[in-house]
């Protein structure tokens, strides 16, 4: 049986480094977001579900229009792991996944996000369905990392006081390299979190 895919986008946070909506800040291909989801969509990943807060209808409608499922929490999530908790219950109630799958999580603020890198990891858990897959450019980890789905339950049972490395620190996991299909360097893994990471991203 072949693996099917499901991204999970975490995009509820508040940008308060930012001092501004960074997720719709234009670039010189479109706002972040939408450079973001766009590496996603020329991948084999199927499915890209994007947590956004429940006040933040803007930025939902440019992810819809981007072809992306969008999941508004009744109440904004206080952690990335809560974020990430209703991007999973959604896979789950909506497209019934097995043991087989995988899902995938990376930031929505990549904007230079390579689906190159995306597609390394896809076809390295075909391979081997049962660990962790981290890549790498130049020794450095990035996003996205993949999971293989049956880790899914366990981000529910995880208590207040662990974050979501503790997956990685449980389960066997395995580091991909990826500078030979990725010219660009360690770029590819770069968020932007503040106004000089975005100032940086524009001369570019």
């Amino acid at each position: 049986m072949s693996s099917r895919f499901f991204a999970i986008i975490p995009a509820a946070g508040n940008s308060t480094r930012m001092g501004a909506s960074k997720l719709l800040l234009p670039t010189s291909g479109g706002t972040i977001i939408e450079r973001t989801l766009a590496a996603w969509r020329t991948s084999r990943v199927g499915k890209v579900v994007v947590v956004v807060r429940p006040d933040d209808q803007e930025l939902a409608i440019v992810c819809r229009a981007q072809g992306a499922e969008v999941v508004l929490p009744p109440v904004a999530p206080p952690e990335m792991k809560d974020t990430v908790q209703y991007g999973l219950k959604h896979v789950e109630e909506s497209f019934d996944p097995t043991d087989e799958d995988a899902w995938l999580l990376a930031p929505g603020d990549m904007p230079n996000l390579s689906p190159r890198i995306i597609q390394s990891l896809v076809a390295a858990h075909d391979s081997n369905r049962r660990i962790i897959l981290v890549p790498t450019l130049g020794g450095k980890r990035g996003h996205p990392v993949l999971f293989p789905w049956t880790l899914a339950a366990e981000v529910f049972s995880l208590s207040a006081a662990e974050g979501l490395n503790v997956l990685r620190l449980r389960h066997e996991s395995r580091e991909i390299p990826c500078d030979s299909i990725e010219p660009a360097g360690d770029s590819a893994f770069s968020d932007i979190d503040t106004p000089e990471d975005y100032k940086r991203l524009q001369k570019h």
